[in-house]
């Protein structure tokens, strides 16, 4: 017993040593692990005579108890210190700003902006949003839509065609979200009432193009639509994006091939010291085109045109969002710097709403 009052003695000086919980835990194997010095001496108990076991078996189970103690009580001292260091290496200092909250940091993207601004408005005068593929055919993009054979639209500098298929025929990029006004007409019966909001496609970069861009278009079927609502429509929605209470346009006569009579829209503007402000001054700018829904398109989507007339529209949500905002180059849209973006960007919990001001 004397050696174990000389191990018990080292043990316990060994647990007094334990600088942090890893050392602790290595000086708790070597005493009441599996291979440990105590443990080896408890296996030795079922060799002994009942009287050696039933004395020395005392002794074995008092020192590991005390062991078993003095670890606990050194680990309860360990963690206190590691938690005192913590506290101490962690400390705060409260006269710091606080930090954005990450509905602060994060930006709407403008685009993403201008198209809600865009579909509030519309919503708020009846119409449903309509889409579509990216990925349209030739009779979709083309052909319904009156584009004659040869049209410069079709050729390879224009617009991104895919490889031909087996008959000869081709996909493409959808040049602009007319295709939608057909899909609609074709799965709708009239009345019809649809914006068609969506990204297009053209082989065109410079500052103010991009080969991938976003046109908004709209359409309206039913037998008694004409050019006086389509001009009330494009008024109040004027008004309602660029936040004034009043202003001119001018319509002056165009040509599409999917409208007829066909107009392009200007709007009332002032150009001061590189900025635009709209509702005020005497110059114009154009926006959009629009027209009166050509009576071929109207066949091609099985609508009687003897019946149905309607008109539509469309203009490049991209387009207006750099009028309204500021922006003077179309490629910093979609550059991905988040600098930019800091700086043009939106909280994400400004949502656009008539009441309470689209951008504010």
């Amino acid at each position: 017993m004397t050696d174990l009052a000389q191990l018990q003695a080292q043990i316990i000086a060994d647990i007094a040593a334990a600088a942090d919980e890893a050392a602790l835990e290595v000086v708790r194997v070597a005493a009441l692990g599996k291979k440990g010095s105590i443990s080896a001496l408890l296996a030795t108990l079922g060799k002994m005579s009942p009287d050696e076991r039933k004395t020395q078996g005392a002794a074995i189970n008092q020192a590991k108890d005390e062991v078993t103690q003095a670890l606990a009580a050194r680990r309860d001292v360990l963690k206190s210190a590691a938690l005192d260091a913590r506290l101490a290496s962690e400390t705060v200092d409260v006269t710091l700003p606080l930090r954005d909250a990450p509905t602060e940091a994060g930006r709407i993207h403008p685009l993403s902006q201008v198209w809600d601004e865009l579909t509030t408005i519309f919503a708020d005068m009846g119409f449903s949003v309509a889409e579509g593929p990216d990925i349209e055919t030739d009779d979709y993009n083309f052909t319904k839509l009156n584009f004659p054979e040869g049209h410069p639209a079709r050729e390879m500098h224009d617009t991104f065609f895919f490889h031909p298929k087996e008959d000869g025929s081709r996909m493409l990029l959808r040049t602009h979200t007319s295709p939608v006004q057909v899909r609609t007409m074709l799965s709708q019966k009239p009345p019809i009432r649809v914006i068609c909001p969506g990204r297009t496609y053209r082989i065109d970069s410079d500052a103010t193009h991009t080969p991938q861009f976003h046109q908004v278009e709209g359409l309206v079927i039913d037998k008694t639509s004409h050019l006086g609502h389509l001009k009330w429509i494009l008024h109040e929605f004027c008004k309602a994006f660029f936040e004034v209470d009043h202003i001119n346009m001018r319509f002056r006569p165009s040509f599409f091939p999917f409208t007829e009579p066909s107009l392009e829209v200007d709007i009332q503007c002032r150009r001061d010291k590189g900025e635009i402000r709209f509702g005020e001054g005497e110059d114009w700018l154009e926006i959009l085109g629009c027209g009166m829904v050509h009576p071929n398109v109207l066949r091609a989507c099985g609508i009687d045109p003897d019946e149905y007339q309607g008109f539509a529209w469309g203009m490049g949500i991209d387009r207006i969002a750099m009028l309204k905002y500021g922006i003077a180059d179309l490629r910093q849209l979609f550059d991905s710097d988040v600098r930019w973006l800091s700086h043009y960007g939106f909280k994400p919990l400004e949502v656009p709403t008539l009441a309470g001001g689209l951008s504010a």
